[in-house]
Formats: structure tokens, C-alpha cells, sequence
């Protein structure tokens, strides 16, 4: 691993907290827009090291899952949150590996807030740089304590911008509602007003602490320290569906698309159904080794990742850039390790895990019959070249009864 930075090292999730300039001023990074679900499990295949989740999207739309940031640590990728929806989801995630960052975070996780309004702010789109166009309420806070402390507010005026902000929805709670619901002696509005271009801004505080402590992380790998320890939680169904709709294939040359477009593509082949059949038969083998308790050792599941690769006449100098074609992430590519270490594991041992269960000899039996290979070998060692079944020969029609099963198959 090389020692400097690279900018796709650090992913970082921003939008009205803090200006992405600012950000990149801060450290090499690349600045997306606040997240929503499936936002993290996209970048994965990139192979980021950190990911600094400072604001993201709800309300109207679905917010960041919980089990993607999880999967971002399954995938050796830290994960630091602050400021907004990464200061809630840190403090929901440290027990599990999340970082949480910033004196908003803390507030969440101690219990000194607990509600998500806090954080709740309206904004403008991507054209317009996601600018603010309400004040959260720890902004107010923040606000508020400061002109207290100093001498512009007494406690009682404080509380009262307080208690005004709270009262207004996230949508409409800008400075001048909450000063006419604060109902303040007009002294002590203006001294307030005259100090809000000063007051703290808590939110883009802990964002630029957020960014700072992820690139200190980039920092130390790039250096040769380890990757954080994943969760060690089993990953569900709908989670690697997820990954199927959201991951994005980074092709050579640097294009991407998400894998549910691949996916879509794919189903509209004429083979369809002959893959996803192949396929299911091998996921529904390593589950069911799974099932029975057979596991694979670490170094099995990676001796079988890289038997694939070999036959797919990947070069290990190409098998980062293979694997994020494919939109694998490193999760996601060991899981697939450990499924073809299992599946062989459950055919080593098929005579034992099912009642009266099938030898080797059987299941060669019968993909030779099933693919009319039997019948060419049969011919081949009584020294004919082939028998004609109607008008045709046993391979041909083999090969014709195999195309018809697969059209049937995509029914």
C-alpha cells in the first residue's frame, strides 16, 4: 500500500453542514451529495478506506440503512459519522464499529438529545450547493447559550429562543420566526441579531472534525495500519439484494453503472435462466453446507476465490480492478470465496449430508446424461461417431434439447 493519500480514499457525505470545498480543502477526498439508501453500499466496489457520512437525506426519502454502513466495516472500510445523520448513526452504530465524532454526536449518544429534529434542517438542491434554508435546532442551541454567556441574553431570554425554535417545525424554523416567537424585549433582539452572523455553527463544527479524524484514519492505512475490525454480524437476504441494486461496476476506463442495470441485461439474455439456475445451485449448496454447520476456514474461502480468478485468467496485478468490474466489494468478494469453498466442501462430503446420499460417480452420471455426454462417450468407446436420433445426432440434438430448456427455463 502506497503511503499518500489518494482523494478516492476518503469518501465523504455532504451537503448543507459544510461546503465541499471547504472539505477538500481539509484533505484529499471525494464529496458526494448527502446520502440516502444505497448511497454507501455504492461506493463499496470503489475500495475506499474511510467514509465520512457528515449529512444525508429523509423525510421523503429513504434514509441511509443502518446494515449498509455495516456492511461498509464487513468490507474493511471505517466508517466515521458527525454533525447530522452521521452524528445519529454513530451513535446508534459505536457499539458495532461506527466512529462518532463531534460534540453533537456525543450529545446523542449520552442521551442529551434524542431527537432526530435536532439535526432537522431544510435545503437547497445539488445546483444550488445544498444551501441552507432553515436553522436546525442545535444551531439555536449553540446560538442561544453563546449570547448568554456572553451578557447579551439573561438565562430567561435564552431559554425563550429556545423554546421558540422547538415549537416550529424543521421546515419553517428560520431566525426570523424565532425571534418573533421569542417574543424578546426589543434591546435584547437586537443585541441577539447584531450576534448571529458570529454565533457558533455547531453542525459545520463537528463536520470539518468528522472529515479531519476520517483522513487522520486514511492517513495511518496508507502507513500500514490495519483495517477495522468488521462487526462479525451475518449479513441478510435483503441486505445482499441490496448490494445487487446499489453496488456500482467500475469497469477499466472508469465507468460505472449500478449492478441492477447489469442485472437487467442480463436477465434479457437467451441463457438467462441457464445461469441464474447455475447459479441458485451453487447458493442454495453453500447455504445449505452452512445449514449443517460446515464452515470455511479463512484461508479456504481465499485459495477458492483465487482458483476462480486464475480460471477466469485474472492476473493478481488486475484482481482489485476484476473484482470492482464484477461490483464486489471485498465483503462481498470474500462471501463468494466462502460460498465456493462450501459448496465444494458439501460435495466432498454429499454421501454423508443427506439420508442414503449420492456418490461422486452418480452425479457425474447424471450431468453426462443431462448434457448428452454420456451417450457421445458411449459411442466414442464402441468406436462409432455418433447415433442419429430422427434426423439428427446424439450432440446435435443434445445441444438443441439444451437450447429448448432454456427458453423454457425464461418462460
Amino acid at each position: 500500500m502506497t503511503t499518500r493519500a489518494r482523494p478516492d480514499d476518503l469518501v465523504v457525505f455532504l451537503g448543507p453542514s459544510l461546503h465541499a470545498a471547504e472539505a477538500s480543502r481539509l484533505a484529499p477526498c471525494r464529496v458526494l451529495p448527502p446520502a440516502r439508501a444505497g448511497d454507501v453500499l455504492a461506493v463499496l466496489p470503489a475500495r475506499p478506506l474511510a467514509i465520512a457520512l457528515v449529512d444525508g437525506l429523509f423525510d421523503t426519502t429513504p434514509s441511509v440503512w443502518h446494515h449498509e454502513l455495516l456492511a461498509a466495516l464487513d468490507a474493511g472500510v471505517a466508517v466515521f459519522g458527525g454533525a447530522s445523520m452521521g452524528a445519529l448513526r454513530a451513535a446508534e452504530l459505536e457499539r458495532h464499529g461506527v466512529v462518532g465524532v463531534g460534540a453533537i454526536f456525543r450529545a446523542y449518544r449520552d442521551g442529551v438529545l434524542d431527537d432526530d429534529a435536532e439535526v432537522a434542517l431544510l435545503h437547497g438542491d445539488a445546483e444550488h450547493a445544498f444551501r441552507p434554508l432553515t436553522v436546525p435546532l442545535v444551531a439555536v442551541r449553540a446560538a442561544a447559550d453563546a449570547a448568554r454567556a456572553a451578557r447579551l441574553l439573561s438565562p430567561r431570554e435564552a431559554r425563550a429562543v429556545v423554546v421558540a425554535a422547538a415549537e416550529l417545525h424543521y421546515t419553517g424554523r428560520t431566525w426570523p420566526l424565532v425571534l418573533a416567537g421569542a417574543k424578546l424585549p426589543e434591546p435584547a433582539r437586537e443585541r441577539l441579531r447584531a450576534f448571529l452572523p458570529d454565533a457558533p455553527d455547531p453542525k459545520a463544527d463537528d463536520a470539518r472534525a468528522c472529515v479531519e479524524a476520517a483522513a487522520a484514519f486514511v492517513r495511518a492505512r496508507r502507513a500500514g495500519a490495519p483495517a477495522p475490525p468488521g462487526p462479525g454480524l451475518p449479513v441478510p437476504s435483503h441486505v445482499r439484494r441490496a448490494r445487487l441494486a446499489h453496488a456500482r461496476a467500475i469497469l477499466p476506463g472508469g465507468g460505472e453503472l449500478p449492478s441492477g442495470e447489469v442485472l437487467r441485461a442480463l436477465a434479457r439474455r437467451p441463457d438467462a435462466g441457464a445461469l441464474a439456475a447455475d447459479g441458485l445451485r451453487r447458493l442454495v449448496a453453500s447455504g445449505l453446507a452452512r445449514s449443517l454447520g460446515l464452515a470455511a476456514p479463512a484461508e479456504e474461502a481465499e485459495a477458492a476465490l483465487a482458483a476462480w480468478l486464475a480460471r477466469a485468467g485474472v492476473p493478481a496485478r488486475r484482481r482489485e480492478t476484476f473484482l470492482a468490474a464484477c461490483g464486489l466489494d471485498a465483503a462481498a468478494a470474500r462471501r463468494l470465496g466462502e460460498d465456493l469453498a462450501l459448496e465444494a466442501r458439501l460435495l466432498d462430503a454429499a454421501a454423508r449430508v443427506v439420508p442414503d446420499g449420492p456418490s461422486w460417480e452418480e452425479g457425474l452420471a447424471l450431468a453426462a446424461r443431462l448434457s448428452g455426454t454420456w451417450i457421445d462417450e458411449a459411442l466414442a468407446a464402441v468406436g462409432r461417431g455418433g447415433a442419429r436420433w430422427g434426423s439428427e445426432t446424439g450432440t446435435k440434438a443434445s445441444r438443441r434439447r439444451r437450447r429448448r430448456s432454456t427458453r423454457r427455463s425464461r418462460g
